[in-house]
């Protein structure tokens, strides 16, 4: 039988200093590597177009259609480890070293690769600098030209096992800078946080099983809403705490970064029926422990448990609650342990907010609905996955997606009224259906209910930008930065879009500028740039930075985003496709 011979881009990668990690704490290190996999690295390789061909305990080796793919994956999982490996003390990183080779490989039955392409970049990943990349002259002289990458020519290198030496060239991505981005909130960094503030961090799965991340996740998150839900405590956002996790973290710097007074920590072993649950609450300018406890319950008592935490901090912090506020902080709890645990488990994965964890999700949160037809939660966050695929046109039909989010939200608050994230998710409908007073209504009800509920706060201020009431956008998307300090980037290009809205170009241009320090992919933000240089009359910038979206898109389309976009004054939208006009890069 004749070989299967073709030419192929290659991809491999591994993590530096793996046996290293691993001895130290192996379930924790296995626990990492399946959430980047799932989050980061899974989803990008899917965007580029990317085969994995097979997996080692550390590592990937990738196939792609082109240099070109190869290179963009490569630099976009990068950056995403540089973001994620911020403040991160440098012996607990995950890093990772790439070789990117352009040749020659024969393809097997099974689809496995083999040859001197997929052997030289194994043998290029092995001279990586960790967090760089390394292309033969091969793969180098197909992208050159075609990428803008800052390289070093490390000349000709003599390559374990490979005959002939190869020119290698190393692409190390991103600055110092831009590797630890500034984390930006309205409160001065020298201020004393307030005396009533709270961080919940992710509580340790002790159950010995790393499958079990979800169930420990899912007691923190609900412990972190009950808790917000108190006008007279400020608690930093869920998305904020859990960069946190994994790690090994002293109290006191939690407290600094995420401007609190207090932390509440612990851990969660689940086995079989029984769950136990140990909790502590400390001073995180002092390190003094103010409370501590330990619950040994049946898995049917969970939710006791969740409302005997919150209100003992009640207790630990003074707090003077009227009694109509308490029986609040504790929602009607599920009536079926199955569909709490099908719920917990798919609103973890919507949190990933990829394509794949979504439908995964979805599916998860439809089930846990139909073992209890009364869990309004469930049907909140169904509404989400709803929602999110009609944002990213994930799904055939997206005026489907949007009504069918609709429809789990009207059911989620027709269960619940209570349930500040049914009026989110709610709000989001109203909003991209064009009924923007009732999607003010309902984004104000959800503050309400939940005055610390940082994304509704970034909700209402898209509400109110589309709404054309742009300064009082800027207030809201300003306290759910303060609530989230490692808030999205996303947040950045809403700030910029209402600045440019009241004529602010120079302000705007500056927060896009940080957004694309942390996001390089997107084509929104550099639309928007293109535009705010063209108001300012800078016009060489304008067209350079358009030049960026088309190469980021080249399928960008005004047309489609002045259709979808959910403008209340459809001159408001006109106003960008104006700037574009003076740089000239539209008709």
């Amino acid at each position: 039988m004749s070989e299967n011979r073709k030419l192929a881009a290659i991809l491999a990668a591994d993590v530096v200093g793996y046996s290293r990690l691993a001895s130290e704490d192996e379930d924790r290190t296995l626990a990492r590597l399946r959430t980047l996999r799932s989050d980061l690295i899974d989803p990008t390789i899917a965007v580029h177009n990317g085969r994995v061909i097979k997996r080692t305990g550390d590592g990937a080796l990738v196939e792609f259609r082109s240099v070109v793919d190869a290179v963009r994956c490569a630099v976009e999982v990068q950056n995403g480890m540089a973001e994620r490996n911020a403040g991160v003390p440098q012996d607990r990183r995950i890093e990772f070293r790439i070789g990117i080779h352009l040749g020659d490989v024969v393809e097997e039955s099974d689809g496995d690769l083999m040859g001197d392409g997929v052997n030289i970049a194994s043998r290029l990943e092995g001279v990586a600098a960790p967090g760089a990349i390394c292309l033969s002259e091969d793969a180098y002289r197909q992208v050159k030209a075609r990428l803008d990458l800052s390289v070093s020519d490390l000349g000709s290198t003599q390559l374990k096992n490979i005959a002939e030496p190869i020119r290698v060239y190393s692409l190390q991505v991103g600055a110092k800078a831009a590797a630890t981005p500034e984390i930006t909130t309205s409160r001065p960094a020298t201020a004393a946080p307030p005396k009533l503030s709270i961080a919940v961090l992710p509580f340790a799965n002790m159950s010995g099983d790393a499958e079990q991340d979800y169930f420990a996740d899912g007691i923190s998150e609900d412990i972190i809403t009950a808790l917000s839900k108190l006008s007279q405590l400020f608690v930093i956002a869920r998305n904020s705490s859990f960069t946190f996790k994994g790690q090994n973290v002293h109290v006191q710097d939690v407290g600094a970064k995420l401007g609190v007074r207090h932390v509440l920590e612990g851990s969660v072993r689940k086995s079989g029926n029984r769950v136990r649950i140990t909790a502590q609450l400390i001073d995180a300018i002092s390190g003094g422990h103010l409370w501590a406890e330990r619950f040994d319950r049946d898995l049917t008592d969970i939710f006791a448990v969740q409302d005997d935490v919150t209100q003992q901090i009640v207790g630990a912090l003074a707090l003077n609650l009227t009694d109509g506020a308490r029986p609040r902080l504790a929602p009607e709890p599920p009536r079926n342990t199955e569909a709490y645990d099908c719920f917990l488990r798919g609103r973890e994965l919507w949190h990933r907010l990829t394509k794949e964890t979504n439908t995964a999700a979805r599916d998860l949160l439809q089930r846990a609905t139909e073992l209890d037809p009364n869990f309004a939660s469930a049907y909140a966050f169904l509404a989400l996955t709803h929602g999110i695929d009609y944002l990213n046109r994930w799904g055939a039909s997206p005026p489907e997606s949007m009504a069918q989010a609709e429809e789990a939200a009207t059911r989620a608050v027709t269960l619940d009224d209570s349930d500040p994230w049914a009026h989110w998710a709610l709000a989001i409908a109203k909003l991209y259906t064009r009924r923007h007073d009732e999607a003010v209504d309902e984004v104000e009800r959800a503050l309400a209910l939940n005055p610390n509920f940082a994304e509704a706060h970034v909700c209402r201020g898209e509400t109110l930008y589309y709404s054309g009431r742009p300064e009082e956008a800027l207030e809201s998307f300003a306290r759910g930065k303060t609530l989230n300090p490692y808030f999205p980037d996303v947040v950045l290009h809403f700030q910029a879009l209402a600045l440019f809205q009241l004529a602010r170009y120079d302000e705007a241009v500056e927060l896009l500028l940080q957004r694309l320090a942390r996001n390089a992919t997107t084509d929104v933000s550099r639309a928007l740039l293109a535009a705010s240089y063209g108001h300012l009359g800078r016009l060489e910038e304008a067209r350079a930075a358009w030049q960026e979206v088309l190469r980021v898109n080249p399928d960008f389309s005004l047309e489609y985003r002045r259709k979808v976009l959910p403008y209340k004054n459809p001159a408001d939208f006109e106003l960008m496709v104006d700037g574009l006009h003076k740089a000239g890069v539209v008709q």
